[in-house]
């Protein structure tokens, strides 16, 4: 079976305090994961030492950049290199999130040079991509996000793309008062995994985890985790409270 992953991104939430204590308390309730289960904590990056010190001894349990930039150092005031990841331990990044695109103006070739420099560094990418509202109302999101797939993960090698996680946002049903649902996360999920099949073959596609960004929350988490292709979610607000992402977790197939 492909890794099920629940992997959280605090944004720009919490104090050290909160933060600490969120995390303890999940870990607390999660438990042991099986095999195939896994969370991931993309937590603000003052927080990398506190959250590496917290899973230290849980297995299937990973820390994560909110992001990282494309070179491995130089004059980048505020940037984050691979290289600072990986001494602190940290060995997942969240590549093209929908608010890096949109609020940093990130180019899919940005996002693709980003990917190949944690590949090349052995950082887990999860690569973000999504439809806006206009786009899924123009019916036009499968060309949409076919592209930005292509631009950002077809330079790379079959060998290479099977280490990245994808993490499908609709960035239309995210704050719009619209709702995506189960179907169509399974629809567009299955539309990705295609297009990696065509691009790099069916053995790479079936064992590439894709994760579902669309506000997933306790309620909701086993009948979109139940979709064939969904392989987890990428949780903004409800990784915030320790009760809702645990039972997210455990949603997990």
């Amino acid at each position: 079976m492909r890794k099920q992953i629940a992997a959280a991104n605090w944004k720009m939430n919490l104090t050290y305090q909160e933060a600490e204590n969120l995390l303890e308390s999940i870990i607390k309730q999660a438990g042991n994961l099986s095999d195939n289960r896994e969370a991931v904590f993309a937590v603000p990056a003052p927080y990398f030492d506190m959250a590496e010190d917290k899973i230290a001894n849980k297995a299937h349990m990973y820390v994560a950049s909110q992001n990282v930039y494309s070179k491995t150092s130089g004059a980048y005031t505020g940037e984050i290199s691979v290289g600072m990841l990986q001494s602190m331990g940290v060995d997942h990044a969240i590549v093209g999130h929908s608010e890096r695109r949109e609020y940093f103006h990130e180019s899919n070739q940005l996002l693709a040079d980003k990917v190949k420099t944690c590949l090349d560094n052995n950082i887990t990418p999860i690569f973000c991509c999504g439809e806006a509202l206009e786009v899924r109302e123009a019916n036009t999101q499968n060309d949409f996000v076919g592209t930005q797939l292509e631009e950002s993960l077809y330079t790379l090698s079959a060998e290479e793309v099977q280490k990245v996680v994808i993490a499908y946002e609709p960035i239309w049903a995210i704050g719009t008062g619209k709702t995506a649902s189960s179907d169509q996360a399974q629809e567009m999920h299955a539309f990705i995994r295609s297009q990696i099949s065509a691009k790099f073959g069916a053995e790479v596609a079936n064992n590439i985890s894709i994760l579902y960004g669309g506000s997933v929350k306790a309620a909701n988490a086993k009948e979109i985790f139940g979709k064939p292709d969904v392989d987890g979610g990428l949780v903004g607000g409800s990784s915030l409270i320790a009760d809702e992402f645990v039972a997210i977790i455990k949603a997990l197939k």
